[in-house]
């Protein structure tokens, strides 16, 4: 309900004033006005401030000033600057500064009104994230962990009853949605808890090293090896995860079967069994029931594995998720990078969200970790966003064959193009248009290999 955001209104001119008060009253909001800015400021500190609406010519002191000071107090509190004195280099400064945003008086209410919801939007969606963030993490124990959708509290649901079981849990998904987090957050809920977390990603070992790797081996089992134990003797009395299951050669198939049913592992070139008390989560992006159909998976196996099947849907389905990951990954990346910024702007925010992301959650950390590390500002921009996002339908809708990187490279190659030729040619338009810098714009070019008619940079 609109009466639970406190507006500020910061305006001397006492008829305007009191007409903008009354018509966000009459909206059902929390008005406070006041005069001047030494008013405005001790009111700003010492109450809950949803809103702040600034004129910027007050008596006692200059809009930039007042905004410098209420960021310092809570630079969460988004300010909409209101001025008669209008000109693009003040607008993009005070932007700059840290304004949500800038009208010209005098005042449009319809706009006035509409800016003021999209504002108080912004605050919500601020409110929720953090309040979901801080709520998973005392819930879960586990940070990395967000959701926001109606199909990941079933999935979540789903895991949390079977997490303290001893069944076998099979996790599905598209590569990058989170399959290991979850596994994770299995084994912190589970009985196994204080064991072994053991991972081993069976797409990255070599056929010939899979069956070592799992069952360890003695020395002179083959050429080159050495007496170890393998991962289901490191996983044992804790949880021992499998991704992409899916992988697994057929032979090294048929002993982990074996392994499931005795629960016992025998080394590579010995006779001795050695019991294992494990419990198994496995993982993988295929469609097993194809692989099964195709004769490259063993249905005896998939049964065994399949007790407890979780599925983790594509983060296009579950698009909610988006500011709550943005947000931690912002956090994340803020502490490595040694930054300090604030958040994300609703333009950056608004793009992320229109976009589909293939990659799914792994691609959105690449991208918010990149816009961290270029974000020269407080709050990550447009600007700092990789270019194809500019294009988000074509972005879904990959030709038959194309890798990612083709089709990446296909989209920043048209835009680059459209760009500068709806300039003519002019590179320091375009790369303002683009919000990237004109030596990043000529590195696209050159990478790209597009080579532009025209005039060439800074003509004007």
């Amino acid at each position: 309900m609109n009466n639970e955001y406190n507006i500020l209104v910061i305006e001397d001119e006492t008829l305007a004033g009191e007409v903008i008060r009354d018509r966000l009253a009459e909206s059902g909001y929390q008005v406070h006005l006041v005069a001047d800015a030494q008013s405005g400021l001790q009111y700003f500190e010492s109450h809950s401030v949803d809103l702040a609406l600034l004129d910027y010519r007050l008596p006692d002191m200059e809009g930039d000033e007042v905004l410098a000071a209420m960021r310092r107090a809570n630079p969460l509190v988004p300010v909409i600057i209101m001025t008669a004195y209008s000109s693009v280099e003040k607008a993009v400064a005070l932007l700059k500064a840290g304004a949500h945003t800038y009208l010209t008086k005098p005042l449009e209410m319809a706009t006035l009104l509409h800016e003021v919801h999209r504002a108080l939007e912004h605050v919500t969606l601020t409110r929720e994230n953090r309040r979901l963030v801080q709520h998973m993490s005392e819930r879960f124990a586990h940070p990395d962990f967000v959701f926001h959708s109606e199909a990941m509290q079933r999935t979540l649901n789903t895991a949390l009853r079977g997490a303290d079981s001893q069944a076998s849990v099979l996790i599905s998904g598209e590569s990058g949605t989170g399959k290991e987090v979850l596994a994770n957050l299995i084994h912190q809920h589970s009985s196994r808890r204080h064991g072994p977390m053991v991972r081993v990603n069976l797409a990255a070992l070599p056929e010939t090293l899979v069956e070592a790797e799992l069952f360890g081996s003695v020395k002179g089992a083959f050429t080159g090896a050495v007496t170890r134990r393998g991962r289901f003797e490191e996983a044992r009395g804790g949880t021992l995860f499998l991704d992409e299951i899916g992988e697994m050669p057929l032979p090294v198939q048929v002993k982990l079967l074996r392994v499931l049913q005795e629960r016992t592992i025998t080394r590579l070139g010995s006779n001795e069994p050695i019991a294992v008390d494990i419990r198994l989560i496995s993982a993988t992006h295929r469609d097993l029931q194809e692989e099964m159909a195709a004769g490259r998976f063993r249905a005896d196996l998939y049964y065994r594995l399949n007790v407890l099947h979780v599925h983790l849907p594509p983060l296009r389905e579950r698009k909610a998720e988006i500011p709550l990951l943005a947000d931690l990954f912002i956090r994340r990346f803020n502490s490595r990078e040694k930054k300090a910024l604030q958040g994300i702007s609703r333009e950056a925010l608004d793009r992320l969200m229109k976009y589909d992301y293939p990659g799914n959650i792994r691609e959105l950390e690449n991208i918010i970790e990149r816009a961290v590390i270029l974000c020269r500002g407080e709050t990550l921009s447009v600007g700092d966003l990789p270019i194809y996002l500019y294009s988000a339908a074509e972005a879904s809708a990959p030709e038959p064959g194309a890798t990612l990187a083709e089709r990446l490279a296909a989209i920043e190659t048209r835009i680059l193009k459209e760009t500068l030729e709806k300039h003519a040619g002019n590179q320091s338009r375009a790369a303002e248009e683009l919000g990237i810098s004109e030596s990043g714009l000529r590195y696209k070019l050159k990478q790209l290999k597009i080579f532009p008619k025209g005039p060439a940079e800074k003509n004007q």
